[in-house]
C-alpha cells in the first residue's frame, strides 16, 4: 500500500474538490470487490457485508490543505488549486493521505480474511473535513438511508510518534475544535486623515492581542485550551484606511464547558 499512500500524498485536493481522490478510492474498492456509492458528490461509501453480526463503520477524511510542501520528498506534492479566486499550493499536511491508505488497507484485510469475522462494515470516505462541511453534507445526502446504520464509528489520527507504533489513551485524545470568521467594520479614509476614519486594522490588532489573554488569564490552567488567529486580511493600498478587516480564528479544548466559555 506504500505506492497508494504516495499517490494520495502527491495528488492532494482541497475541500469539496476531491474528485480525483474519490475516483481513486473507487478504483481501489472495485479492485478489492467492495460495492460502493457516491455521497455528497466527492464522498464515497463502501459496504462490506459478511453474514450476521454487528454493523460497524470506519471513517476517514480525504481533503488536503492550502499548504506549500517543502519536504524534498521524491513524491512531494506540486499540486495547485483555486481557493477564493487565487491559485494556491495544496498538500496533505494533516495526515488524510495516511488515513485513506489505512482504511483501504483495513478493507483489503477484512475482505481477505472473511472467515475471521462476521457482520457488516461501512467504509466512509468523507470529504471537506478541513472546513467542517463534509460530514453534514453526507448526512443530508441520505448517508444513513443508503447505508446500514452502525452502532459505532471508528477513526484514527496520525501524530509525531515512533514509526511502527500505535498509541491509545483513556478519555479524550483529540480536542473539540471550532472556527470563526470575524469581520471588523470600520470607516475608511485616506491615510493622511486618520481622524476621519475608524481604522479596522487597529481594532483588529487589539482584538488579536486580547484573544491571546483569554487562555492565559481566564481559563483554569488545569484545563488546556488554545486560540489561534490563522488569517488577517484588510486593505489593498498602503495609503488608504480600509472599511473592514477580516480575521479567522480557531479554538480548541477538551472540556465542553471551557469550549463554551
Amino acid at each position: 500500500m506504500r505506492e497508494l499512500y504516495r499517490w494520495f500524498h502527491s495528488h492532494p485536493e482541497l475541500s469539496l474538490q476531491e474528485h480525483g481522490t474519490a475516483a481513486r478510492i473507487e478504483e481501489e474498492l472495485d479492485d478489492i470487490g467492495i460495492p460502493h456509492f457516491r455521497c455528497a458528490t466527492t464522498g464515497v461509501v463502501g459496504i462490506l457485508e459478511n453474514g450476521e453480526g454487528p454493523v460497524v463503520a470506519f471513517r476517514t477524511d480525504t481533503d488536503g490543505l492550502p499548504v506549500q510542501e517543502d519536504t524534498g520528498l521524491a513524491y512531494a506534492s506540486t499540486a495547485r488549486a483555486e481557493l477564493g479566486g487565487e491559485s494556491v499550493p495544496v498538500m496533505h499536511a494533516c495526515g488524510h493521505d495516511i488515513h485513506m491508505t489505512a482504511l483501504l488497507t483495513a478493507a483489503r484485510a477484512l475482505e481477505s480474511f472473511r472467515e475471521s469475522w462476521s457482520g457488516t462494515v461501512v467504509l466512509i470516505f468523507q470529504p471537506a473535513e478541513e472546513i467542517a462541511a463534509g460530514a453534514r453534507a453526507m448526512i443530508e445526502d441520505g448517508l444513513w438511508n443508503r447505508a446500514p446504520k452502525p452502532s459505532v464509528v471508528y477513526g484514527q489520527h496520525v501524530m509525531p510518534l515512533t514509526t511502527g507504533s500505535v498509541a491509545y489513551a483513556p478519555g479524550h485524545t483529540m480536542t473539540l475544535a471550532t472556527s470563526w470568521r470575524v469581520t471588523v467594520r470600520g470607516l475608511g479614509s485616506h491615510a493622511s486623515q486618520p481622524h476621519a476614519a475608524i481604522d479596522p486594522i487597529t481594532l483588529g490588532a487589539h482584538i488579536v492581542t486580547r484573544l491571546q489573554t483569554i487562555v492565559s488569564r481566564e481559563i483554569d490552567p488545569r484545563h488546556p485550551a488554545v486560540i489561534t488567529v490563522g488569517t488577517f486580511h484588510a486593505g489593498i493600498k498602503e495609503n488608504v484606511i480600509a472599511d473592514t478587516a477580516d480575521l479567522t480564528l480557531n479554538f480548541r479544548s477538551f472540556d465542553p464547558e471551557v469550549h463554551a466559555q
